[in-house]
């Protein structure tokens, strides 16, 4: 079967368990869906039961189904890392062969923080590795009294700078992150995947909060992706949420931002009135931004029932020609250990109104996708990844 409407949703960092090379990331034990499930008797995932996720990540309460609606599969990653800008790039064709620098350990240069420093005319306070919400109730009162710049990293490849909207106007902020992506683009030993400006507001340590205003600043795909392919055949490109940073624009032919997991559904939801021909690519971080990191498993899991609530509304309004995958990016574990992300397996689940539920097993490659979106549209496709549109 052909469609006309391929959306692709990516629930940032719900993972079904670890990937099994997991242990060379210290992630053995890791599994996303599954502890949030086991910790919870009362979580209530209809929706997602019924496409069959406990038949691809077993756990204590979301139990298996005998007939899937959903065509289902676990994916497995090729490219090194277990980071957003990897994830995506796979599920669009890409493997990512050499990893994005990090600088957990040591921070970041201080030839990299002398240039942010002349360059914005403002000290650089933090320069460590350290979770988003609390780097604010450490440095937040000093970056107000000085004008400082609070830049800070995690275990992803990422350089973050902190500034209060007040102090520091959003256009100079993200001036200021234009110029280390530049900087950190020309030499190599700098080229984090993506620079995020973080603003916040508040007075004091107990009221910080950062806003919705982030923006990320990624390095451009190496090499064409699927969305490329899509985009270059005449077929429309639609992304929602973070989508068009991760891929810096490349490719997309529309974009809608959101704040949030609700407002990013809402947004797909009414892009079934559009009257397009491709692709919508959708992305939900609030799973890992808000809950994930702050490893706040009732949050995640929270979270997880509001987006199956509105998945079924999505499912509901679906064109007899239209395909639904639901897909991740990587793990976050809020029950593992520390506060990165997981190298995890990540579920697939793929539904149109007349499809056969099946379980494919593991596939071997998050590419599995754009293989399948590109044989659908009959476009070029990448050299990574099996199509299973003939499954569907």
């Amino acid at each position: 079967m052909k469609f006309k409407r391929i959306f692709i949703i990516v629930a940032d960092s719900m993972g079904i368990g670890n990937a099994p090379d997991a242990h060379l990331y210290t992630d053995k034990g890791a599994n996303t869906f599954g502890h949030i499930a086991d910790q919870f008797s009362d979580f209530k995932v209809s929706n997602l039961a019924s496409l069959g996720i406990g038949n691809i990540c077993q756990n204590k309460t979301v139990k298996s189904v005998q007939n899937p609606k959903a065509v289902i599969a676990r994916l497995e990653e090729q490219s090194v890392g277990k980071d957003t800008l990897t994830g995506h790039f796979e599920i669009m064709g890409l493997k990512v062969t050499e990893p994005y620098p990090s600088f957990t350990d040591t921070g970041f240069p201080d030839e990299l923080i002398k240039k942010l420093e002349d360059f914005s005319s403002r000290k650089v306070i933090g320069n460590k590795s350290a979770s988003g919400t609390e780097i604010l109730v450490e440095l937040g009162e000093e970056q107000l009294k000085t004008g400082a710049l609070i830049v800070y990293t995690s275990a992803d490849s990422v350089l973050q700078i902190a500034a209060n909207e007040e102090i520091i106007p959003l256009e100079e902020l993200y001036k200021i992150c234009e110029y280390a992506r530049q900087i950190t683009i020309e030499n190599k030993e700098w080229q984090v995947g993506r620079i995020i400006a973080r603003p916040f507001v508040g007075k004091t340590k107990e009221t910080f909060k950062r806003t919705t205003n982030r923006h990320d600043y990624a390095l451009k795909p190496f090499a064409k992706t699927a969305l490329d392919f899509l985009q270059d055949a005449g077929f429309d490109t639609l992304a929602v949420g973070k989508i068009y940073d991760i891929f810096d624009g490349q490719g997309i032919s529309k974009t809608t931002r959101s704040k949030s997991n609700h407002e990013g559904m809402e947004i797909t939801i009414n892009h079934l009135n559009d009257d397009f021909t491709g692709i919508c690519f959708t992305n939900l971080v609030d799973f890992d931004a808000l809950y994930g990191h702050r490893r706040d498993s009732l949050g995640y899991k929270n979270a997880i029932e509001e987006f199956d609530m509105q998945l079924g509304e999505f499912m509901e309004k679906m064109n007899d020609d239209d395909l639904l995958i639901v897909t991740a990016d990587h793990g976050n574990d809020p029950i593992h250990h520390g506060t990165d992300h997981t190298r995890e397996l990540v579920p697939m689940l793929c539904y149109h109104k007349s499809i056969v539920g099946k379980d494919l097993g593991t596939l071997k490659s998050f590419a599995c996708i754009a293989q399948t979106i590109c044989e659908n549209f009959n476009t070029e496709k990448p050299t990574l990844g099996e199509s299973f549109l003939k499954e569907l």
